[in-house]
């Protein structure tokens, strides 16, 4: 079987959430199936590092597909002519975009549709291409994966895709994430914060992250212990990042913000480690990695008690309001001021992890093409 899978988002010291779904399923998939081969579309120069394995043939077709007008060309023009030169048999796409001008049967990964429930969070253009052309997507897919139950309802929900055409493929979460040695948290705190405890936050700025109210929500737990404590925030800007700034500048501990910008994985997971806890309250989630990562990290998690993140985080985090900026500032003062809850809540993280990795969720994609194909029973 030649399976031909889009792979624009394998970018060198770039890996953001799908692309880092992208490079562990592929992985394993390719290197276990060695009696397939795989065509890797890039639009843009490609690491070696992504050639995982000798049945994989990379191909370079620009141009880069960056923004809405780009992604049509791309999608609709570049990608049949690939598909049909190179006679694939399956069409791969694991960051929701398909082809609409191909017979090629295509396997889709739609992460989530937050786009429909938040249009105004993305560039217009942007928001207008998602919104036009994902609903088409799904249809066209032979067969669908996304990452939660949450996601899946949803799609089925808002498509009107049949339920038996979607399958769950949960994330997984990379090894370097792990308790770290006393030492090794002193050395970090010492780095990032003079020796201080710490929140932390990773994501995107983006607005959907709730950065706004979680800084509010910080500002007030500061206010109310006078804890000596800081918020590290890693992540790199995306757009409308002013309410950010503005929410800091009234701030009266912004001194106590630190933002680390983008980090490389085996820094990101010592900041994790080092962690008092993470504070993830976006308004929508697909998914949620960071939650699992931090649990990873026997640190314990305060996240939104909507879309996804009550599924993936179980019993095993504080949940809150993230509209409420009381609510995530308790979850706050909670862990700070009883340390058993703290101890609990990292005791029943690390039983709850234990469900999400990398070699469950490339068996599961495999199931997905296999049933696609026809191979895998239902």
């Amino acid at each position: 079987m030649k399976i031909a899978v889009n792979t624009r988002l394998l970018l060198a010291n770039k890996l953001e959430g799908i692309g880092w779904f992208t490079y562990e399923a592929l992985k394993r998939i390719t290197q276990r199936h060695s009696e397939h081969q795989f065509l890797f579309i890039f639009d843009r120069n490609y690491s070696e590092e992504f050639i995982f394995s000798n049945n994989i043939i990379p191909i370079v077709a620009g141009p880069q597909a960056r923004h809405p007008f780009l992604y049509y060309w791309w999608f609709e023009k570049v990608i049949p002519e690939i598909l049909k030169k190179h006679k694939a048999d399956y069409f791969l796409s694991t960051d929701g975009f398909l082809s609409l001008s191909t017979d090629v049967p295509s396997i889709d990964v739609i992460h989530d549709i937050n786009f429909l429930h938040h249009p105004k969070d993305l560039p217009f253009l942007t928001s207008k291409f998602y919104n036009k052309y994902f609903p088409k997507y799904a249809k066209k897919a032979k067969r669908l994966a996304t990452v939660s139950e949450y996601s899946k309802a949803d799609i089925i929900k808002n498509y009107n895709i049949p339920p038996e055409k979607i399958d769950v493929v949960y994330n997984g979460v990379n090894e370097i994430f792990k308790p770290l040695e006393e030492n090794e948290i002193s050395a970090v705190k010492e780095k990032y914060t003079q020796g201080k405890d710490y929140f932390y936050f990773v994501g995107a700025l983006h607005p959907r992250k709730n950065i706004c109210r979680m800084l509010q929500a910080f500002d007030e737990f500061k206010k109310s212990t006078g804890a000596d404590k800081k918020m590290v925030i890693v992540g790199t800007s995306m757009f409308k990042t002013k309410p950010i700034e503005d929410t800091l500048k009234a701030m009266t501990y912004k001194d106590d913000v630190i933002f680390t910008g983008r980090l490389e994985p085996n820094e990101l997971a010592l900041v994790a480690g080092a962690a008092f806890a993470l504070v993830f309250v976006p308004y929508f989630e697909g998914f949620g990695i960071p939650i699992v990562e931090a649990m990873k990290c026997d640190v314990p998690v305060i996240t939104s008690n909507v879309t996804s993140m009550p599924e993936v985080a179980g019993d095993s985090a504080l949940l809150v309001d993230p509209f409420s900026v009381d609510s995530i500032k308790q979850a706050m003062s909670t862990l700070h001021k009883i340390p058993s809850f703290r101890n609990r809540m990292i005791s029943y993280g690390s039983l709850h992890r234990e469900k999400f990795t990398w070699d469950t969720t490339a068996n599961n994609l495999w199931d997905c093409m296999e049933r696609a194909m026809g191979i895998y029973a239902l």
